[in-house]
């Protein structure tokens, strides 16, 4: 039986919630389940260090303090950026969340020549709890690993090109 290791594939339904009250800030119940390859930085830190060696059909419970989640908030990642970077007419709303090519932000401040924008991962400076049940665990393929992403459902759907038009790489066309 595969466990969870560097190079497998794990498929797993979870919940997280904060541990001072409970509520669930995300969870897989209901829809589709987590798939990831293990090793290759999709999942904050210690998510994968607590469910290494689990095997299909475990159940995994622990609480993540900061250093192993999303990290404490920097004032590094917070950023004025002139209004003029914005369109004109695109309305702006502090606690608004905009994707940019740096990754998401959140505006914090607005004024007529400036907008501060907030880089730190939303969840920076929390503790999480999760509860996690091991679906499946299955050794990659080489080409994932190679890609460093699942391939196939859960994962990436890789368009096969014409092989003329080909990377020339058969692991991926």
């Amino acid at each position: 039986m595969t466990i969870i290791e560097a190079n497998t594939v794990a498929t797993v339904h979870y919940t997280g919630t904060f541990p001072d009250s409970e509520e669930t800030f995300d969870t897989s119940i209901g829809g589709d389940p987590l798939v990831f390859l293990v090793g290759h930085k999709q999942m904050i830190p210690g998510f994968e260090r607590e469910i290494m060696g689990a095997k299909t059909g475990d159940t995994r419970s622990f609480t993540l303090e900061p250093e192993d989640a999303y990290g404490h908030p920097t004032d590094e990642l917070i950023q004025e950026v002139p209004r003029g970077m914005f369109p004109e007419d695109m309305p702006l709303d502090l606690g608004m969340m905009l994707m940019s090519d740096a990754g998401p932000f959140r505006i914090i401040a607005i004024t007529e020549t400036a907008v501060k924008c907030d880089f730190n991962p939303p969840m920076a400076g929390k503790t999480l709890h999760f509860d996690v049940e091991v679906i499946d665990v299955r050794a990659a393929e080489d080409s994932e690993v190679a890609h460093g992403h699942v391939h196939g459902p859960g994962g990436v759907e890789h368009e096969v090109q014409p092989k003329s038009n080909c990377c020339d790489d058969d692991t991926c066309c």
